[in-house]
């Protein structure tokens, strides 16, 4: 009788080891899409915008491309992989059309603003209230994960916006920030090299944003190397073809990124020290109009439903809930508690988001 009790003692606190390992052994990777609308997301192309001259140059090709007869075909012409694959292992949320909403708290509805309740859990309007590259004086998820004995020099970050690097205190965080248009700097790859030749030679279209292959790449390549636990890629270019008004490369942006996110996803898949163990959060920092047409280029306080975003979630103990299809109301400042949650941190009290129940 003894015997067993011993027995049945090491059992029960080795599965508690491996509980606390796994526990411990979580990774999270964090995604953005700036500025892209949750209709597209959820219904696809959008039709009065689709066939219109004023936003798109070659009609025929787009709707050839993401043109379908409902809505549901409509967005995994746009989404393959978000609606083929992530819907049938995660969440999505914020189909409105469903009852399900996702909103900011923030006031302001625009990038740096959208960011920071993003990455720190709490809007902070008095003092985030322009996009100017102003050092972010709120601690971001990624700084107070760095600041820990477990998670010091395993955090990275990479951003098609060169603001980023304000947005989450690099100087102060110590958190590496690779964005706008900067190159991969510490112990190359060859394929590291090869992007800072490219990304010299090839010219963005934007001043302050460059091409999202780069971010992705660098991001990937630096995945590969150092196996962060707590990884930030935030893509562009959707938001800003959608001031450009040029729809038909907004789309053509969105199907791109959700390839490259697929790829993320794979690389995790067989990569050990992913595999298995890796939670992935995707969102957008704010939403854009709808009425009148020309306010789906625009975003801020004066466009109606420009604090309307989505929030996916998929990956390591992720109940699969697909898409929700009920009424709940979700906020942008409640990824960051999640995200401290997974990783076993605590939610100091100036967060003013709860963990979302996943």
């Amino acid at each position: 009788m003894k015997n067993r009790i011993l027995f049945l003692m090491a059992a029960f606190a080795a599965l508690f080891n491996i509980n606390a390992q796994n526990e411990s052994d979580t990774k999270v990777i964090l995604i953005t899409l700036d500025g892209f609308r949750w209709q597209e997301l959820f219904t696809g192309a959008d039709s009065l915008l689709i066939g219109n001259k004023d936003y798109v140059h070659d009609a025929g090709m787009l709707k050839k491309a993401f043109w379908r007869d409902t809505s549901k075909e409509r967005r995994v012409a746009l989404m393959p992989f978000f609606w083929n694959q992530v819907e049938k292992m995660g969440q999505i949320h914020g189909n409105r059309n469903l009852g399900s909403k996702v909103d900011l708290t923030n006031s302001m509805w625009f990038s740096y603003p959208g960011y920071n309740e993003i990455l720190t859990g709490t809007a902070d309007d008095n003092r985030i209230k322009s996009n100017e590259k102003i050092p972010n004086p709120n601690s971001t998820v990624l700084e107070r994960y760095n600041n820990t004995d477990q998670g010091r020099g395993k955090v990275a970050a990479f951003g098609s916006w060169d603001v980023f690097p304000f947005i989450i205190n690099e100087e102060r965080s110590g958190v590496p920030v690779n964005a706008g248009f900067e190159s991969a700097t510490e112990n190359l790859s060859d394929r590291e090299i090869f992007l800072n030749q490219l990304q010299q030679q090839i010219p963005s279209p934007w001043g302050s944003v460059r091409l999202d292959a780069f971010t992705h790449h660098y991001a990937l390549e630096h995945m590969k190397k150092e196996h962060p636990k707590l990884v930030y890629i935030s893509y562009g270019e959707t938001d800003d073809f959608a001031h450009d008004g040029d729809y038909q490369a907004y789309l053509k942006s969105a199907n791109n990124t959700d390839g490259l996110i697929k790829e993320i996803w794979e690389f995790t898949q067989q990569d050990e020290f992913y595999k298995d163990q890796t939670v992935f959060l995707i969102t957008t920092d704010h939403g854009r109009g709808t009425q009148p047409l020309d306010t789906w280029r625009s975003h801020g306080s004066d466009i109606k439903g420009a604090g309307a975003v989505w929030a996916i979630v998929f990956g390591k103990d992720i109940k699969p809930n697909g898409e929700i299809e009920r009424e709940e109301q979700l906020y942008s400042n409640q990824l960051a508690p999640t995200i401290l949650k997974m990783l076993g941190m605590p939610i100091s009290k100036e967060i003013e988001g709860e963990p979302i129940k996943l």
